[in-house]
């Protein structure tokens, strides 16, 4: 297993399963160190993609990855690289 697919339609109105999801995902691929993490938040009116960009880029969370990666023919996900 070389990713993670995150798809976060699903929970796209609830805040909190939004981060949890993010969370789990995130720790899933740390601790079975798989390589990227493929998060699907849609085109839509942007809002979703933002708040997966801020908790990315929070100072604990942004510290474990090697990169992001925003797909240029798919603006409805991103992808996080790990270097292991």
């Amino acid at each position: 297993m070389s990713r993670v697919l995150l798809d976060l339609h699903d929970v796209f109105n609830n805040s909190k399963k939004i981060e949890a999801s993010l969370s789990d995902a995130f720790f899933h691929a740390i601790d079975c160190k798989i390589k990227t993490i493929e998060i699907i938040h849609g085109k839509g009116s942007g809002q979703l993609k933002k708040r997966v960009i801020r908790f990315l880029e929070s100072p604990e969370i942004k510290s474990k990855y090697h990169r992001i990666e925003k797909d240029s023919k798919n603006f409805g996900r991103t992808f996080v690289h790990f270097k292991f």
